[in-house]
C-alpha cells in the first residue's frame, strides 16, 4: 500500500545564535536554542516554549544533520515533549550563507526531519504512535516546519 501524508500543524520556531563548539571528529558542532514560536493547524494548536534547542553537525561539504529537542504546550494545556531529527543540504554557496545566518532561497535547500512526540495527555496519544514526515525551511530567526503524518 502506498503511504499517504496527512498535514498536522505548521510550526514556527524562534531561533537565537548558534552556539558554536567547534570541529570535531564528526564535524563542526553547533548548539542552537530554541526561543519559542507557534504550533498552528488542522489538528494541533499552541506554542513552542523557550525549553530546547537543536544540535547540529555540519560537515565540510555543508550537509548538516539535526537533532532538535523541545517542548510545545498546546491550547488546552497539554504539554508535549518534540524530538526533530533530520538532515539539510544544498549547493556549498547556499549552505554557507545559511551558517552564516543570511536569507536563502528555501527552495534551494532540501531539508526534511522525522517529528517524534512524547506526552501524557490521553487526548494526543494518537501522535505517539504513527511516523510523522516534516519538511522545513532555514531562516535568518526562525525555522518554518510542515509536519505531516505518515498514513
Amino acid at each position: 500500500m502506498t503511504p499517504t501524508l496527512d498535514h498536522i500543524a505548521d510550526l514556527a520556531v524562534q531561533v537565537g545564535p548558534p552556539v558554536t563548539v567547534g570541529k570535531t571528529a564528526e564535524g563542526l558542532r553547533r548548539v542552537i536554542p530554541i526561543l519559542g514560536g507557534t504550533i498552528a493547524g488542522p489538528r494541533l494548536n499552541g506554542i513552542i516554549l523557550a525549553a530546547g534547542a537543536d544540535y547540529q553537525v555540519i560537515r565540510d561539504d555543508g550537509h548538516t544533520t539535526l537533532d532538535a529537542r523541545y517542548v510545545i504546550q498546546l491550547d488546552d494545556g497539554s504539554m508535549v515533549y518534540v524530538v526533530n531529527t533530520g538532515v539539510r543540504f544544498g549547493p556549498p554557496d547556499v549552505m554557507a550563507l545559511i551558517r552564516r545566518g543570511e536569507a536563502v532561497d528555501p527552495a534551494k535547500v532540501y531539508f526534511r526531519t522525522t517529528p517524534r512526540f512524547e506526552t501524557e495527555a490521553p487526548a494526543y496519544q494518537w501522535m505517539t504512535r504513527p511516523l510523522f514526515l516534516a519538511s522545513a525551511e532555514r531562516h535568518p530567526d526562525c525555522v518554518r516546519i510542515k509536519v505531516f503524518q505518515v498514513g
